[in-house]
Parts: C-alpha cells; structure tokens; sequence
C-alpha cells in the first residue's frame, strides 16, 4: 500500500511537471514598465517612507527585487540603453534622439512574431514613422512630433487634459482626461486584442516626472486645468513633495490596471513583467530611509542619480526573493527579454549586457558557464562611471581629474585620493579603469 502511495506521487510530480513544462515552453508575454524619474528610495518595499505602492510591493514579493539596479542620469540616455542593450558611449549621439541604425528589443520581439507596442513617453526621434521604424506597431505617445507645451503657452501637455499622438496622429482631450489613464487604456486594449497570441508591450511611464501636481485621486485635482505653468509644479517644496508622492502611487495604480487585465484574460501565468526606472529621483524631492535622507540627484553620476528600482516577475517560473549581491543595469535587460524567448542574440552583439535569465531561474549551471560581469558602466555627458560594488571610477574625457570612490552601501560614498590608497585598491582602481567599454 505505501508503495502504491508513493508510486501515486511520483506519478502526480511528473505529470505536473510536465504540464508546468508544456505552459511555459510557449513564450512569455512581455510587459516591460520604465518609470520617469522614479529612484529606488520610492518603491515602499525598498524600506522607505512616504510612500504607498502596494501592486509594485506585491510584484517584488512574489518575484525578485534588485538592490543595486542602476540607470543613467538622464532619460534619453537611458532610454537608449535599455533598447539596445549597449552603453552610450557605442551609440548614444544627442538628448531625444535614437540613431536610427540602430537595433531595439523590439526589433528582435517583432522579427520572431510578436505583437509590439508602445504607450508613453517617446522623445527618442521626431520622424512620424520613428516609433514603427524601432519595432512598435502600434504606438500611443507623448512627445513624439508634438512639443512639451500647449502652443504659445506655458501649460505641460501630458497630464491633465493631455496632447497625445495615437500611431503619429494628434489626438487632444478636453473633457478631464489624465494622460496616464489615456495612454492604460489603449495598453489594455492591446492586450485583449492580443491575447491568443504572444505580445511586447513596452511602457515608458508619464509618472512621476514633473511638473509634480495633481493626479485624479488628488484633493486639488482639477479637472479644468490645461497643465501646469511651472516647470516642477505649483506651490513650493512642501507641496511639490506631496504632489510627487501622489503621483507615485498614481503610477503604482497603472501598473494595477495593467496587472488586472492580464488575470482577468487568464494571461499573467505566461507573461513576464519587469518595472524599473529611468534614473533618479528629481529635485527637490527628498525621502527618509532607514539611515539617511536620500536628496532627489537626478542628472548626476551619484547614487542618488541613479539608482533604481527593479522588479521581474513572472508567477510559477521566477520564484521569490531579494537579490543584494547582483549589480545589474538597463542594458541587461535586452538580453534578458531575448534569453526567457528564446531569441538569439546578433552575432556582433558586444556584451555590453548580460541575460539575468540563469540568476532569476537559479540555474547554477547555465550562471557558472556566464561571462562575470562584476562592474557597471555609465555615461552622463563627457564622463563615464565605472564601478563594481565597493569601488568605482569616474573618468572624465573634458580634462577633469579623475575621480575615486569608495562605497559603503546604498547612497554611502566616499571620495578617495589615488595616492593615499593601499597597493590592493591601487590595483583595483586600474583595473576598472581599464575595463572601459565602447
């Protein structure tokens, strides 16, 4: 009888597995969500205070959440780097601008039979076709041909009563609309429309950039308003502060609708979703942590500039936890997306990202046989920062010295004189200055 029993049981294992098998060697959906200058200090589950973001906390609970994720310090270059997977220094040429010859994710997504699209923030190309031509077959945009005000005014267009462009045609909302809700709505729509076949669908968030005011949930939401005059928002700090805050849990709340949506059509079993930012935080905004004010630094070759939340989820296939010892960077992520589909990567692909895929499915084997990639490397301007978890480099191609640092954890960083540094940092510091990339 015990041997019938555990026969049963070995029999019920099997069959399971192979069913879990049969569902995930389709492949995975992507949702892929770049939050506006949200830093790492703002996701709640990041141990700090001030703010309430319960859908990203349950992402990052039942998935894994980086703790040393970077990005650039600006948006355009990060936003290139992420697409490409390659460092900025190969092929990063103004602000809002994507080389045109160059090869995105979704290039890749479409060519092996994706449905692609995009919803957000855009700023990478003015041609009409620049999102089609990047791999998205559907696009619904912010500043893609349009400017970032009203006319001859000073009013922001993208929040309330936005000025958007639905696959390169001006589309205007007058009746109280939200462009974060606005731009959901066609996300959610896509998917319903997609859903019996594979799909990308990439969101680079309006939320939380400035100006920083009034989201819908807001008590001075005002449906009325044409955009804020004022480049960070109105009211002072205080208000500013408040407003951001708002608006990050405002963006939580997009990433719930878009979650919702993928349950309510049976689809987020077999589909993967990665969140993660731009770059830091913005000033003036500041956040308590545990054992420091975190001071908004977006724009800086610092911690506080570009540190980021991340989060890949992906239910039954990537199992919970924290990952502290890993440093990763956006352009880990296209070879991440191509490794979980199976899409193989160019042949000329310079390794500039690594697939975090052997780390996230724990396969010890597939990790061992990896290229190290025990430093990261971002440029910001005429610098570029080269760092690994307790040193880093910042070399300057304008003249400036080069700068040393020391790191003592998160946003605890100490700059170092060269000559007053043992034999073993000494060495150290060479090697990651020679590590440069291009």
């Amino acid at each position: 009888m015990l041997i019938r029993k555990s026969l049963k049981f070995v029999y019920i294992g099997i069959i399971a597995s192979v069913i879990s098998i049969a569902v995930h060697a389709k492949q995975p959906n992507i949702v892929l969500i770049l939050a506006d200058d949200m830093g790492f200090e703002c996701l709640s589950a990041n141990g700090c205070s001030g703010y309430k973001t319960p859908v990203l906390d349950k992402l990052a609970a039942q998935g894994v959440r980086f703790e040393h994720a970077f990005a650039n310090p600006k948006c355009t270059q990060s936003r290139v780097k992420l697409m490409t997977g390659l460092y900025n220094l190969r092929n990063y040429k103004r602000f809002a601008k994507l080389e045109r010859n160059q090869t995105t994710f979704a290039h890749y997504l479409k060519d092996a039979g994706y449905k692609t699209a995009v919803a957000g923030k855009w700023q990478l190309g003015k041609e009409m076709d620049s999102p089609q031509h990047f791999g998205f077959e559907s696009s619904w945009l912010w500043q893609h041909t349009r400017p970032r005000l009203r006319g001859d005014t000073e009013h922001d267009t993208r929040y309330p009563n936005p000025q958007l462009e639905f696959n390169g045609k001006a589309v205007n909302f007058e009746e109280g609309e939200y462009g974060p809700d606005v731009l959901v709505n066609q996300l959610t729509g896509f998917i319903e429309r997609n859903q019996k076949q594979p799909f990308l669908l990439y969101y680079p968030m309006l939320l939380p950039h400035w100006p920083f005011d009034a989201t819908p949930d807001s008590t001075d939401w005002n449906a009325e308003s044409l955009g804020s005059i004022s480049k960070k928002g109105p009211g002072g700090i205080k208000d500013q502060t408040n407003h951001f805050r708002g608006m990050v849990q405002y963006a939580d709340k997009m990433v719930g609708r878009i979650v919702d949506k993928l349950e309510a059509l049976g689809l987020r079993e077999n589909t993967l979703i990665i969140f993660v930012g731009d770059n830091g935080t913005d000033t003036p905004i500041a956040t308590q942590c545990p054992d420091i004010l975190v001071k908004g630094a977006k724009g800086t070759l610092t911690d506080a500039g570009t540190r980021v939340p991340l989060i890949i989820n992906w239910p039954s296939v990537i199992q919970p936890k924290v990952n502290n010892t890993r440093l990763v960077e956006l352009s880990d992520i296209l070879p991440t997306l191509l490794d979980f589909t199976g899409i193989p990567i160019a042949k000329d692909y310079p390794d500039h990202g690594i697939s975090l895929k052997p780390l996230l499915l724990n396969d010890q084997q597939q990790y061992a046989q990896q290229a190290n990639k025990s430093q990261i490397q971002i440029s910001y301007k005429k610098d570029t920062w080269i760092r690994n978890f307790n040193y880093g480099v910042k070399i300057s191609d304008i003249g400036k010295d080069t700068i040393y640092e020391k790191y003592n954890g998160h946003y605890q960083t100490k700059s170092v004189q060269l000559n007053q540094s043992s034999t073993q940092e000494k060495q150290i510091f060479s090697k990651l200055q020679a590590s440069l990339k291009r």
